[in-house]
Formats: structure tokens, sequence, C-alpha cells
């Protein structure tokens, strides 16, 4: 079974929900993306906040890693004067991930001197195992000049997807095929649809190109809750939907 939290649903600046942050749950336990706001949200999930021991980014803007900033520093803070411990910590993300996480920890004070161990990883579009989880990233169109990726976690039979943020793209679609849960970008409603991003009847259409079993809709900017996004998807896909909220608990 995978377990998936929903710790943001919202986007950087967003009255009533965290941005981008997923918490995930198999024989590991790892985020996928950290926005603003997303750390409060783990800390009231029961989830023990130094028990994470990967962070997998979609892509750099700050809506999806700000969030980071605090939370490590905390963990340096805790294991440095507050008695505590903690295992390593590994940062996996796109194209440009070590450049600007190396630049992190050699800028930001007390980062360069983490008394636990911390990894920096570049992931192109192969797979990779955390314990006996399975994570394959894939490349997604989201921004000019900007690498950004997906993630397909595969543990014990199980599958979900989440898109990070993306437009209509075939890696999308082979990312999602057949999966049990795909979390996908609706940061627009079809009627109203913006730049860089999937609207609402564009998540339908992935999901059932890819023959999704769940389609979850997230990431909203505040205009899309103006209209029934849910039905805006059913249009093109006839399984369930859900719009996701923070703190929604999710089953794969």
């Amino acid at each position: 079974m995978i377990r998936l939290t929903v710790l943001g649903s919202g986007t950087n600046v967003h009255p009533t929900r965290a941005a981008a942050g997923y918490l995930v749950q198999t024989d590991q336990t790892f985020l996928l993306d950290f926005g603003p706001r997303t750390l409060s949200n783990l800390i009231t999930s029961g989830v023990d906040r130094h028990s994470v021991t990967h962070i997998l980014f979609s892509h750099f803007h700050a809506d999806h890693f700000a969030d980071f900033i605090p939370f490590f520093f905390d963990a340096v803070i805790f294991c440095k004067y507050q008695g505590g411990t903690r295992p390593p910590l590994t940062l996996i993300g796109p194209r440009g991930t070590a450049t600007l996480m190396g630049a992190m920890m050699t800028t930001f004070p007390s980062f360069d001197r983490a008394p636990f161990r911390v990894t920096i990883r570049e992931v192109s579009d192969r797979s990779f195992r955390i314990g006996e989880t399975r994570i394959t990233p894939a490349t997604v169109t989201h921004a000019p000049r900007l690498h950004c990726v997906g993630y397909r976690i595969e543990y014990q039979g199980h599958a979900a997807t989440y898109s990070g943020d993306s437009l209509y793209c075939d890696s999308l679609v082979r990312l999602c095929r057949e999966v049990d849960l795909a979390v996908l970008d609706c940061s627009f409603p079809e009627n109203r649809p913006g730049e860089g991003h999937l609207h609402a009847g564009l998540c339908g259409r992935v999901a059932q190109e890819a023959g999704v079993n769940q389609l979850i809709l997230s990431h909203f900017y505040p205009i899309a809750e103006r209209y029934d996004v849910c039905a805006q998807a059913k249009q093109y896909f006839p399984g369930k939907v859900k719009m996701a909220k923070d703190r929604l608990k999710l089953r794969a």
C-alpha cells in the first residue's frame, strides 16, 4: 500500500491552501515537493518530520521548495542543540538540483555543517529504488529553460503518479499509465486556462488516456475554485475524481 497525505493543494500565495507538497509512506517516508506552508501541515500530520529520509523535488519554482529552508534549519538545530538524531537526508531533483542545493548549503548560515549526512542527487528519466519503493522520474513540459519532472511511485503492486507542474505531454500520460492514483496539476478551470499548467479538462484527458483508477486534482490557483473542476474533468474521464484539500489522506 502507498499512503499519500496532501500537505499542500494550492499555489504560492493562496488564501486558504498551502502550496505544493505531499507526504508519501511506503517502506520509506519521503516528500514530493515542499512548498510554502506545507511544513506546518507536516508537523500536524502525526508523522515525525525528523523521520523523513528523502525529498523529491519536481522543479525549483519557489512554490515547490520554499519550506525546505526552515525544515533543514530546524533539523540542524534539533540535532546540534536539542539532543536529537535523524537519519541521513537525500535531496533528489531534476537537472540543476546540485547547483541550487549546493549553493544553499554553502551560503545559508549553519547549513554547511549539518550533523547528519546530506546527499544531493540529480535524476534523469530513469527508475531507481529507495528501499523497496521504485521511483520513476519523467521529464514533463512546464516552463522554458527549466527542467521539470513528474514522479511515479510503485510499491507492493500499487502505483501512484505525481505530475509536478505540467502541461499535457506524452511523457505525463506514460507516467500515469494504469496507476491506482494520479495527482495532477489542475491550476485552472477548463474555461479559464493559463500558461504552463494543465486545466481540469486536460487532467481528465490524461487520466482517460492513461487508464488511471482515481484522479486527484490539485495545485489550485484561486480561480479554479470558482468552477466545478471535477465536473470538467469528468467530461473526459468517467472514473473517480476528487478535488484535493490540505491534509487529505489517500491510499493507492
